[in-house]
């Protein structure tokens, strides 16, 4: 029988995140995002974190309370388009952002995951994106090569985990958050639900329960 483990509140879990910590966050436009442990976070008044995650939402959506409420530092994301706070920001040298194409950003978390020491791409040759980094020719193409991303904390959303912590992503919800759960140096679910070791069936767990290091508690 697979280890139990206690869920704790938002806030707690929130106050276990300092200020300056790096942490990715899944979700795609707020969808899949861990809305009330993003909301934890606003509220305890957390800084300087630095954020990757796909985007940056739309004002009052999922990640972008945190952009708001001047929680971060930086921001390691895939577009700002849809969020002109962020945009204000960062013209104003307030926020760093750091923009990574989609498919780099999820393979370099993925690297780091799977302790992969880079990833190679031609995705960004001869643009802005190749600036400082090196390069690697393969059987006549160049390519870029990109270090992985890992981060302090991962903390992601799942329709529902069991006792144990084994994870069941709905639908397009999954996006980012199986590959985060790799990357993170404690891992933080906020599930939907939580039911007993045996509910969810094995080949629907995605992410399972040996690494994830908290729950955060079912909303009442």
């Amino acid at each position: 029988m697979p280890a139990m483990k206690r869920s704790i509140t938002p806030a707690k879990a929130a106050s276990l995140i300092p200020d300056g910590a790096s942490i990715m966050v899944g979700g795609f436009m707020g969808v899949g995002s861990p809305n009330r442990l993003i909301d934890a976070l606003v509220a305890a008044g957390k800084t300087g974190l630095t954020l990757i995650a796909n985007d940056t939402a739309m004002p009052g959506k999922g990640v972008a309370k945190l952009v708001t409420a001047r929680c971060l530092s930086k921001a390691i994301v895939s577009h700002i388009g849809l969020n002109p706070e962020t945009q204000a920001q960062m013209n104003a040298g307030e926020l760093e952002v750091e923009l990574v194409p989609q498919g780099t950003l999820v393979e370099c978390i993925r690297a780091a995951g799977v302790g992969l020491g880079a990833v190679v791409t031609p995705t960004g040759l001869g643009t802005p994106v190749q600036e400082g980094k090196q390069t690697l020719e393969v059987d006549g193409v160049s390519y870029l090569v990109e270090k992985p991303i890992r981060a302090d904390f991962a903390l992601i959303a799942a329709r529902q985990s069991d006792y144990a912590g084994n994870l069941e992503y709905a639908l397009t919800a999954q996006n980012f958050n199986p590959i985060m759960a790799l990357a993170g140096g404690t891992v933080i679910a906020e599930p939907e639900h939580i039911v007993p070791v045996g509910m969810i069936p094995p080949d629907a767990v995605r992410t399972p329960a040996s690494l994830v290091d908290h729950l955060i508690e079912r909303a009442l």
